[in-house]
């Protein structure tokens, strides 16, 4: 199921990717969103401290929350964000790289469409583990284009079903100018609506031979507005 991708608040983005993990949870089908943030916002990886964000003073003022996913922190901006829930007993639930290589694998095909020509970075790099911000980390499956990382991802699994979480950056945000996305590395740009179209289709074909259009369900709908409630 492709669910609904209308731009929302932080808060209400990660209520939603911990709903559709809750009904992955109960057995309930696939699904992926693509979407973007209302605000320019920052979303801590489940480990990190929200506190940690104010370190740097250019974060300061910006909303901050938490992911249900690890990994480091992310400044959605210019970005696209994108969420897959699968149960337990999927195919691509069993491992968490067989995860991360089909997703990126697709979004690697889906930019070249476009013109935009990105590879996996193939190695990992030493000694960015602790790095606050996720884009300044390295793992083999990131997608780097032109030598910067314009893609990366991480998970959170709970009784055999998988949330994964990506970014990807299209262009530079002022508050983290130091990460190109796409449209800076190739020097064009494409409608962002057509191309999150493309990607969440192909994302979708991916993970269920039937895609469906919908919208959360009445359950789901109850427990990210609980979720996002509990957030502010």
């Amino acid at each position: 199921m492709i669910v609904d991708p209308s731009p929302a608040t932080g808060a209400w983005n990660m209520a939603v990717d911990q709903a559709l993990l809750e009904s992955a949870v109960a057995g309930g089908p696939p699904t992926v969103r693509w979407y973007r943030w209302i605000h320019p916002t920052i979303s801590v990886g489940y480990f990190q401290s929200p506190g940690a964000a104010l370190v740097d003073e250019r974060f300061q003022g910006l909303p901050v929350v938490r992911r249900l996913s690890g990994g480091g922190a992310i400044v959605h901006h210019h970005e696209l964000t994108y969420s897959c829930t699968l149960p337990a007993g999927h195919p691509l639930a069993e491992t968490q790289r067989d995860l991360y290589l089909a997703v990126h694998e697709r979004i690697i095909a889906v930019l070249a469409e476009f013109g935009y020509q990105t590879q996996f970075r193939g190695q990992s790099v030493p000694g960015r583990e602790g790095e606050f911000l996720c884009f300044r980390r390295g793992d083999d499956f990131d997608v780097v284009m032109a030598g910067d990382k314009v893609l990366g991802s991480a998970q959170r699994r709970r009784k055999g079903a998988v949330l994964q979480h990506g970014s990807l950056i299209l262009e530079r945000s002022e508050w983290a100018p130091e990460f190109p996305g796409v449209f800076d590395c190739a020097g064009h740009a494409t409608p962002v609506a057509e191309l999150t179209d493309r990607l969440a289709e192909s994302v979708a074909g991916l993970l269920a031979a039937t895609r469906v259009i919908g919208r959360l369900t009445p359950v789901e709908r109850a427990r990210a507005e609980r979720h996002a409630g509990q957030a502010t």
